[in-house]
């Protein structure tokens, strides 16, 4: 643990609350504000919009001014946002609100970066501890984002969820002083342009591909099954709602806690291994989704849902930090984040309409062919890299 790995670390508790806050809430407000009671998802799903356009802006903001300067800058975005945020409730302005929300996950964009940043900050063979490090934090984010905003909700009399976003504003401003102790970790930092090879030239390399689509599909299937888990419990399975928010809860803490284990896993087998344990481990959801859709078996889906996820999402982006040069690193994560985020957006706007028209045993039938590209892009990597 050195001291960018230090900043990094308790700058993430703060900065990704943004994420389980938007999740929490935005839906909720939505409801209350919105003129047409059926785009009070609305928020949320811009949400996702953002931060994958915000992958590129990111990446190329930071290959300017380098990742010091642009942290700062998006700690205080985030920070002005979450103030818009609140003035759009008091104002009970829908369309502000889906604005802010679209800024938000351009805030979580830069949010996202400081993985590569960690590994960056490390020998190139502790990269999966360190990136596995950031996203404990994510588990503390989980707790101290919305209880922060349960507790604020009544700050502003007769605006209620007003006074969330106001602490918001603060969780979300302190990594703009903690990062006034990080170094850029090269010299030729703010020197670097975002140039390298093409996207094309990168996007060819059998193990660049394989890193994305890892991680790519294995959030795809994360966010897919996740989104649809609770209409499929508490709607369709009549579920009390009690139960359904203790699944995703272990599910959330199941997608952090491996962490723990992840990067030494990754160090002592190999990454292409570790994500063919992940989707061995999507293989036990798929099947449990066979059974009787009881509260257990939910559990037990749910849980298997978050080792996997956590698996091909720390052993695709420690992969990725392998494949790329120095001088193309911007360009090369910008790539990546656009993709996988991108992904991640058709997954989480999808599920909603395809659990009403289809089923959970369906929904988990519809995963299966990302899994089978997974382990197709890894075994294709694998036998290039050996000639």
């Amino acid at each position: 643990m050195n001291k960018n790995l230090l900043v990094l670390s308790l700058s993430q508790i703060f900065s990704f609350t943004a994420a389980p806050v938007t999740v929490f809430l935005s839906g909720i407000i939505g409801s209350q504000i919105s003129p047409v009671k059926s785009l009070s998802t609305l928020p949320m799903s811009i949400s996702v919009v953002g931060i994958a356009i915000g992958a590129i802006f990111a990446t190329k903001v930071m290959s300017l001014i380098g990742r010091k300067a642009g942290f700062i800058f998006a700690a205080l975005g985030n920070s002005l946002i979450s103030l818009s945020a609140a003035y759009s409730i008091i104002d009970k302005n829908f369309f502000l609100f889906c604005f802010v929300n679209f800024f938000l996950g351009v805030g979580m964009a830069f949010t996202h970066q400081y993985r590569f940043a960690a590994a960056e900050s490390v020998d190139k063979d502790k990269a999966p501890k360190a990136i596995s490090i950031i996203l404990l934090g994510g588990i503390v984010s989980a707790g101290i984002g919305p209880g922060f905003a349960n507790y604020a909700k009544n700050f502003v009399s007769d605006h209620l969820y007003a006074g969330s976003y106001l602490a918001l504003a603060v969780l979300t401003f302190i990594p703009s002083i903690l990062f006034l102790f990080y170094s850029n970790t090269s010299k030729i930092e703010l020197k670097i342009k975002y140039s390298g090879r093409s996207y094309l030239q990168l996007i060819s390399q059998p193990r660049y591909l394989q890193a994305i689509v890892a991680s790519a599909f294995g959030y795809a299937i994360m966010t897919f099954l996740m989104t649809a888990t609770p209409l499929s419990m508490h709607v369709m399975d009549n579920i009390s709602l009690t139960r359904t928010s203790i699944v995703i809860q272990l599910h959330v803490a199941c997608m952090f806690l491996p962490s723990l284990i992840t990067g030494y896993l990754i160090k002592r087998f190999g990454h292409s291994k570790i994500m063919y344990m992940g989707v061995l481990l999507y293989s036990v959801t798929v099947i449990a989704s066979f059974f009787d859709q009881t509260f257990q078996n939910y559990i037990f889906a749910l849980v298997f849902l978050g080792f996997g996820w956590n698996f091909l999402f720390i052993s695709g982006t420690s992969l990725l930090v392998l494949t790329y040069n120095e001088e193309e690193k911007f360009k090369a994560q910008g790539l990546n984040d656009f993709i996988v985020y991108s992904v991640h957006a058709i997954g989480s706007l999808s599920a909603g309409v395809l659990i009403v028209i289809t089923n959970w045993k369906i929904m988990n039938i519809i995963c299966i062919p990302l899994m089978i590209l997974i382990i197709l892009t890894s075994l294709r990597a694998e036998a290039l890299s050996k000639k």
